[in-house]
């Protein structure tokens, strides 16, 4: 449709990602009530880590006790040392361990929720120019990402730093020499790191872009596979989504030969490393200034820096790929809902207009791309408990102009006014109580089916839930289901027809009870049988209410209080159905199209 948002995406920006300056910032923030846990981590960690450090040099005074030939005691008791502090370390490092995840995840948890209510909190508009499937790449991989981090990467690099640390300072205590042998590695292991994070940085922010750009062909071309089919336009689609791949495999490759460069550079580290230390034990024992026990003592500490200090390097690759993904959530957790733009405006949170609800369109005129107005000098005025149906041909604008009404996004010039406000002004709890907007797309949450109609009031009894399902002929099919009430629907849980979904939809619209209801095809998804009982259900659930309904059906408009005819963003017509029959006009013509139609469906079922 040309109505569409969907073909200004191109041009508009995906959902903001924070500066690495703004993400330390925000998890600096997130950690900070957590100070207490962070500090106690740490000082746990740091104890094990030193009760570690004494094997080395228990096992070099082993050496030392054998080349002395000392007695078999002096060596058991030295080996039952050394057994007890294995013990200890391992229990304080578990301990350790525990501490640093638990902050991990009460962090991560923090973060995953400010980040939902930040989505949640979006206007449709917004997230429709960024496309869904950013939005869901940074909900899915890039949480699932950081998860995977925090588990593994924080408390493992945790460890290795601090390993580092207090093994040089270790090799220092046994004899400067030693340090000075082992620094000779850094030169190489800093200018390895300085080599790839200039890299990796740039490579997996690209990564993750390309990584949603992927997801949102895929959605695109699923959601559009019945359009795709009849329009012949298979081949193009899959070469979109080929070329989508092709961009995310290549870029793929090219982090697998950048993380093959930085362990070949870290063996070289290692080998100058190695080389030096055990050069200088051997001139140091051939001094008498170190005994052959302290040297081993020595290389031991070397040695077992590999694993430390590659993990601590190698977790760069974990590290930076997690803050790539964490830069894409802090900048959608950065979109306070006061703040988020919607076309230049924000929220003043006002509160719902209360009795007779009256919707005023005036001198409006609406482009989802500067030059191109989907809505042309619009006019109309709905006034409380009025039935209007909105048709036209598609592309005509019903949809852009129900969603303008909705409040999903304010129009690029003139006003919309429901009861006097407009309603991209209203508070979401006064916008809840105000309207409801009803489209063919609409979702089962996984979960009992009276959960779900308790969405639209969370305090209703099952009495009011089989009232509401009884107004719009559901109760019948609800409680004919394995547990009535209590089925779980959704995913993985009992499947629903399409017209069984919409009549959900319709009993959440009878228990919210809003005054103003826009619905938007409402019936399309169903067939014409099951479109016949709903639009029966619809009837009943707007009696009493202002409603605005883009018919998808001419029936609809037909059992309507005033029939609006739409064609190229501009009314051309409105009146009674028999008034517009009459005149010969547009209306007439869709009606007897529609009638011819109709007709001939009847003839031949």
């Amino acid at each position: 449709m040309s109505e569409s948002p969907a073909g200004a995406r191109s041009e508009s920006p995906l959902l903001p990602v924070a500066s690495p300056a703004r993400t330390r910032a925000a998890v600096a923030a997130l950690v900070r009530p957590r100070r207490a846990l962070a500090l106690s981590a740490f000082a746990v960690t740091v104890g094990s880590t030193a009760v570690g450090l004494l094997m080395q040099p228990l096992l070099g005074r082993i050496v030392d006790l054998a080349a002395d030939r000392a007695s078999a005691d002096a060596i058991t008791t030295t080996a039952a040392l050394l057994a007890a502090v294995a013990v200890a370390q391992g229990v304080t490092a578990g301990f350790g361990l525990s501490l640093i995840s638990r902050l991990g995840e009460s962090t991560l948890a923090v973060l995953r929720e400010r980040f939902v209510e930040r989505a949640l909190g979006l206007p449709l508009e917004r997230v429709e120019r960024a496309g869904a499937g950013d939005l869901t790449a940074r909900v899915t991989a890039d949480v699932s990402l950081i998860a995977e981090a925090v588990r593994n990467a924080l408390p493992e690099l945790a460890r290795s730093l601090l390993t580092i640390v207090l093994t040089l300072g270790a090799m220092a205590l046994l004899d400067w020499r030693f340090l000075l042998a082992a620094l000779l590695a850094v030169p190489v292991q800093a200018a390895t790191a300085r080599w790839y994070v200039a890299r990796a940085v740039p490579l997996y922010a690209e990564q993750r872009v390309a990584a949603g750009a992927q997801q949102q062909q895929l959605l695109d071309t699923m959601a559009g596979s019945s359009t795709i089919r009849a329009f012949r336009m298979e081949r193009e689609h899959t070469e979109r989504v080929t070329e989508r791949s092709r961009s995310l495999v290549a870029l793929t490759l090219r982090g697998v030969r950048l993380v093959l460069g930085f362990y070949s550079r870290l063996h070289v580290a290692e080998y100058i490393g190695l080389a030096a230390v055990l050069g200088t034990g051997y001139w140091l024992v051939r001094q008498g200034t170190a005994s052959v026990g302290t040297a081993t003592a020595a290389a031991l500490y070397f040695h077992s820096l590999f694993t430390p200090v590659n993990a601590a390097l190698v977790l760069l690759d974990d590290a930076q790929s997690a803050l790539a993904g964490l830069a894409r959530l802090v900048g959608v957790t950065d979109l306070a809902p006061a703040a988020v733009p919607a076309t230049g405006r924000r929220g003043t949170g006002r509160s719902g207009p209360a009795g007779r609800v009256e919707v005023t369109v005036r001198g409006v005129t609406h482009a989802y791309r500067p030059g191109h107005p989907v809505l042309r000098d619009i006019d109309l005025t709905i006034r409380h408990g009025e039935r209007v149906a909105l048709v036209g041909a598609s592309g005509a604008g019903k949809t852009t102009l129900a969603r303008l009404v909705a409040g999903i996004q304010p129009p690029t010039t003139g006003t919309v006014l429901v009861a006097g406000v407009p309603p991209t002004e209203l508070d979401p709890a006064a916008a809840r109580r105000t309207l409801a907007l009803i489209t063919q797309e609409t979702h089962v949450f996984a979960g009992p089916l009276a959960d779900d109609l308790r969405l639209a009031r969370p305090e209703a009894g099952d009495d009011e839930l089989r009232a509401a399902l009884d107004r719009v002929d559901a109760l019948d099919w609800v409680e004919a289901l394995p547990d009535g009430l209590g089925t779980v629907v959704g995913d993985g849980g009992h499947r629903l027809s399409g017209a069984q979904t919409q009549a959900l939809a319709l009993a959440r619209l009878i228990l919210a009870d809003p005054p103003l209801v826009i619905l938007d095809e409402a019936t399309a998804e169903a067939g014409s049988a099951g479109a016949r009982a709903l639009e029966k259900a619809v009837a009943r659930a707007v009696d009493g209410r202002t409603a605005l309904i883009v018919a998808h059906r001419l029936s609809q408009a037909a059992a309507g209080d005033r029939v609006v005819v739409m064609d190229a963003g501009r009314i051309v017509e409105t009146g009674t159905h028999d008034e517009l029959r009459a005149a010969g006009g547009r209306y007439a013509a869709l009606w007897e199209a529609w009638s011819d139609i109709r007709d001939t469906g009847s003839r031949t079922a």
